[in-house]
Parts: C-alpha cells; sequence; structure tokens
C-alpha cells in the first residue's frame, strides 16, 4: 500500500501478457473501482522518456508570455480544445475560481476530417502553440496514454463479467482529452476555500494522471475523510469517472478529488481523460444487471452524455481537471 493507503495495481502482467496476467489485474483493478475509485499503477509501459518530454513541453507552454497563451484559447467553450487562463474554471460551484491555468488537447484531426465538417459533438481542430516539437511530443503522448486506457479496459471488462473487449468498439475513436496543468503556490492573498483544484468527481471513464513530485491532490474516501495521494516514482495515479459509474450500474464509483497546492511551489500535473466514442451506447452492462440490480440509467451515448455532464455542471465551461 502507498503512504494514502491507496492500492498499487502492477500492470506488467496485464501488459506482458503473462498467462493469467489479465485476470489477475482484473481482480486487483475491481477490488479498487468498488472501494475507493482511485488507485496507482506501475510498470504500465509508457517511455519514461517521453514522460519527461512531456513535462518539458508543459513547463515551456505555460511559461510562454500570456498574450501567446491566449491566443490558444480559440472556441474553447465549444470545443474543449486550447488554454484556460489562471482562475478561469470553478470545479466547485460553492468554492471561488480554481487557483490554475490549463491546456487541452484531444483526438487530433485535420480542418476538413469528415466528423467536423459533419458537425459532431465535441470533434475540433485542436489548438497548438508556436513551439519546435511540441506538438510531436505531446501527441505521442496522448497515444500512449490512451493505449494504456484500452488495455486496462479489457481487465474493466473481464472483471465485470464481459469478454475482453467488451469495449474495443466503444473507445476506438474516443471524446478523450488531454490536459496539462499548471498551479502556483497557494497565495496568502487567496479567498477562503479557494485552492488549486475544487472538489469535483471526473466524468468520463477512468482518468491517467501525471503529478509531478510536488503533490497536492486529495482523495475523499466514502466515511469523507480526506487522503493524500503523494506522487509516486514511475506510476500513474488512475480512478474512475461518472460514465463509467453508469456503465457499471454503480458497481464501480468515482470519487471527489481536489488539488490544494499548499507547498509553497510550482505544480505541474498531465492528466489524461477516457471519455467513450461520440456514438457509443453508455447502457448498463448485461453482467451489472439482474431481477433484483435493474439498470438504474437510461442508455444515453457518448456524446450526449458528455453535453448532460458539463450542462450541469459548467458556467459557462468547467472542465473536471486534477
Amino acid at each position: 500500500m502507498s503512504d494514502s493507503d491507496l492500492p498499487i495495481i502492477d500492470l506488467e502482467p496485464l501488459i506482458s501478457g503473462q498467462p493469467g496476467g489479465l485476470e489477475q489485474v482484473a481482480d486487483e483493478l475491481g477490488k479498487a473501482a468498488r472501494d475507493i475509485g482511485f488507485f496507482y499503477v506501475k510498470n504500465h509501459g509508457v517511455d519514461p522518456g517521453l514522460i519527461d518530454r512531456t513535462f518539458a513541453a508543459a513547463h515551456t507552454l505555460f511559461a510562454q508570455p500570456l498574450d501567446a497563451k491566449m491566443e490558444l484559447t480559440k472556441d474553447f467553450f465549444k470545443t474543449n480544445r486550447g488554454y484556460v487562463p489562471m482562475k478561469g474554471e470553478n470545479l466547485d460551484p460553492d468554492q471561488p475560481s480554481d487557483l490554475k491555468e490549463a491546456f487541452n488537447i484531444g483526438l487530433d484531426l485535420d480542418a476538413d476530417d469528415p466528423r467536423i465538417l459533419a458537425g459532431q459533438p465535441f470533434r475540433a481542430v485542436n489548438q497548438w502553440p508556436a513551439i519546435p516539437g511540441w506538438k510531436e511530443t505531446v501527441l505521442s503522448y496522448f497515444n500512449a496514454v490512451c493505449d494504456l486506457g484500452r488495455t486496462m479496459h479489457r481487465a474493466i471488462a473481464v472483471d465485470l463479467g464481459a469478454e475482453a473487449g467488451y469495449f474495443a468498439d466503444k473507445l476506438d475513436q474516443p471524446l478523450a482529452t488531454l490536459r496539462l496543468l499548471h498551479y502556483p503556490p497557494q497565495p496568502a492573498e487567496a479567498e477562503e476555500g479557494q485552492i488549486g483544484a475544487g472538489t469535483h468527481t471526473d466524468y468520463g471513464n477512468i482518468t491517467i494522471l501525471l503529478p509531478d513530485a510536488v503533490g497536492g491532490l486529495e482523495v475523499r474516501r466514502r466515511d469523507g475523510v480526506w487522503l493524500k495521494a503523494p506522487t509516486i516514482e514511475g506510476a500513474f495515479v488512475c480512478n474512475i469517472g461518472d460514465c463509467l459509474m453508469r456503465w457499471t450500474n454503480d458497481i464501480y464509483v468515482s470519487t471527489p478529488h481536489r488539488v490544494v497546492n499548499s507547498s509553497g511551489l510550482e505544480r505541474y500535473s498531465i492528466a489524461f481523460f477516457l471519455d467513450p466514442n461520440p456514438d457509443a451506447e453508455v447502457a448498463c452492462m448485461p453482467s451489472c444487471r439482474d431481477e433484483e440490480h435493474p439498470a438504474k440509467y437510461p442508455p444515453i451515448s457518448g456524446a450526449d452524455y458528455l453535453k448532460f455532464k458539463l450542462d450541469a455542471s459548467y458556467e459557462p465551461v468547467k472542465t473536471a481537471s486534477v
């Protein structure tokens, strides 16, 4: 166990295809998803060098002049792409604006992509800073963690009594978001209740988070106790999102969390949110319902579900982030 009592799951048996590895990881992941909804994963197969380069890219971006960053805000409220300035979001509507800035990308599409021309929801062109090599680095990381998320869904499916490939056709063109985040030190003049990221749950299936060594992530247990989730070198922090909770008929649980940067240092993190395809039917899995436990939610498309969550939570827009 970690210092925060969040479980640590070794993905090596799954990643390497060891005999029984899929079932082993499925069991461990399922227990964590049913309990606290948060866990670390190690031996995940993402290149450490790529991780270092992506953190460097985040530092370079957020060090740019504000005018240059604000040029990357085009249609953000419509597309969920581009730059979000400091205090530009408020994840907890009962508290002041969050003390962070962020930058989002999604599935990388050309302007003439048929999905964009057809006006599919949340399909848009990414905004890219004019920094040499930046796009290539960040896209490589996006693709790597997206592949990891799909692999983890094989274990999720098995744990829930489905075939390992149950989610494959529901996540092959996902409404995924990679978000780079920068949190300044908590200022002395902050308003009461104002922190890095207010208390929230994430909207999608799973989140794959890479925090730097500064820490600051806090997770709320079922009994209301807040746990610190310290950074573990070489490990991602993962959590269940509201969409997967719905898919599993509330067998899996999404967990409130927040960021409090009381370190006195700059904090950076990289969050990947894996949402399903826009046309995927988000419906209770057959293995998650029976006569005594009927489906709690009607079927809904991936795009409509995301719109439902954004419309309910954003004024005009607040993007789940850690």
